[in-house]
């Protein structure tokens, strides 16, 4: 029994997804007990390129069969299709679970990220392809605001370019007011599964991007488990309010980001190549969510003030979008939005 299927099998609670939505590459995490995947811009588009003669058929047909589609129609109906074939890969676990599991993310377009009304518009469509859809939206104001909206109207959301602990306060609050919505009109919700996702790995990138450039000196373990810290306070508070959203870590960078938390009531959505450096690691497949960060490590980050803006639960709303980490990472997604536009145009330009 490798790491990852050890896992899944003594803490069923820590759910593993992939990271992705090849179908290959989902197939390897199903074997290890996974039971979800992901997609966001840059994913898709990393995908098609290296799973490229596997979908030019698929392409050609859809420019011939369409020739008043732009390159934009034709991206996205090739996001649907690349969502659509994994999802039917989860669909034995999702109606095993009622819902509660085998699901498929799709990400709204990520240049709605300021605008609740097209990211709630857009994520009514991408919901509707499959049964066992959830749809990611940035949690940025607008996008908290659509996901209360989308929760009413029973879409199970994927909060993502989300960082800091308020982001996910903030994420689990909307849900719930959705949800109450929802109840207070006698609306079924039982098959609903929100889920927040928390980006450890680029709360390290971004600090030591930020402090890289500056006199500042931050120890290589407290760089290491800046993430883990902003995860693990954000659960605590999530068991102490009961919220029924889960949290998701995402964006892998080291050994920490997949043993801190085994045993937590959370997702692990690994990508596929640290699926398989996990599977090789020299690591004890015991509960370590329950164990706190050293004190000294948070006493170290709390000295700066970026790290505290990601580890205070009450910064403001109206900044999410202007954190560094925001920021980097939804430009991140726009260009890989962008990439795969450039990708295909190539199929209609001929």
């Amino acid at each position: 029994m490798n790491k990852l299927h050890e896992m899944t099998t003594k803490f069923p609670q820590t759910e593993l997804w992939n990271d992705s939505c090849s179908c290959k590459e989902l197939s390897y995490a199903i074997e290890n007990g996974g039971c979800g995947a992901t997609t966001n811009p840059v994913i898709v588009f990393n995908v098609l390129k290296n799973e490229l003669p596997e979908w030019e058929d698929t392409i050609n047909a859809m420019v011939d069969d369409n020739p008043t589609w732009t390159e934009d129609d034709l991206a996205w109906a090739l996001i649907k299709a690349m969502g659509t074939k994994a999802a039917h890969l989860l669909d034995d676990i999702f109606e095993q679970t009622h819902g509660q599991r085998g699901r498929i993310s799709f990400q709204t377009n990520a240049k709605f990220y300021r605008n609740k009304d097209l990211m709630v518009e857009q994520a009514l469509d991408l919901a509707s392809q499959v049964k066992n859809s959830q749809i990611k939206l940035p949690a940025s104001k607008a996008g908290v605001e659509a996901m209360e909206e989308l929760t009413y109207r029973g879409v199970s959301i994927n909060a993502t370019v989300s960082f800091t602990v308020a982001q996910a306060i903030a994420v689990a609050e909307a849900v719930e007011r959705g949800l109450k919505r929802r109840e207070a009109e006698g609306l079924d919700s039982s098959w609903m599964h929100p889920v927040c996702t928390i980006m450890s790995g680029r709360v390290d990138d971004y600090l030591k991007a930020y402090y890289g450039k500056t006199d500042t000196i931050i120890s290589s373990e407290a760089y290491e488990m800046a993430g883990v810290a902003v995860m693990k306070k954000a659960y605590g508070i999530f068991k102490e309010r009961g919220y029924r959203t889960k949290l998701l870590v995402a964006a892998y960078r080291n050994l920490h980001h997949f043993e801190e938390f085994i045993g937590g009531d959370l997702i692990l959505t690994i990508p596929y190549k640290w699926q398989r450096k996990y599977n090789g690691a020299d690591v004890q497949i015991v509960d370590n969510m329950s164990r706190p960060v050293d004190q000294k490590i948070i006493d170290e980050l709390m000295k700066h003030e970026e790290f505290q803006k990601a580890y205070d639960e009450n910064f403001p709303i109206d900044e999410f979008q202007y954190y560094g980490a925001f920021k980097k990472t939804i430009d991140q997604f726009l260009n890989g939005y962008d990439s795969l536009v450039q990708l295909v145009r190539k199929y209609m330009v001929k």
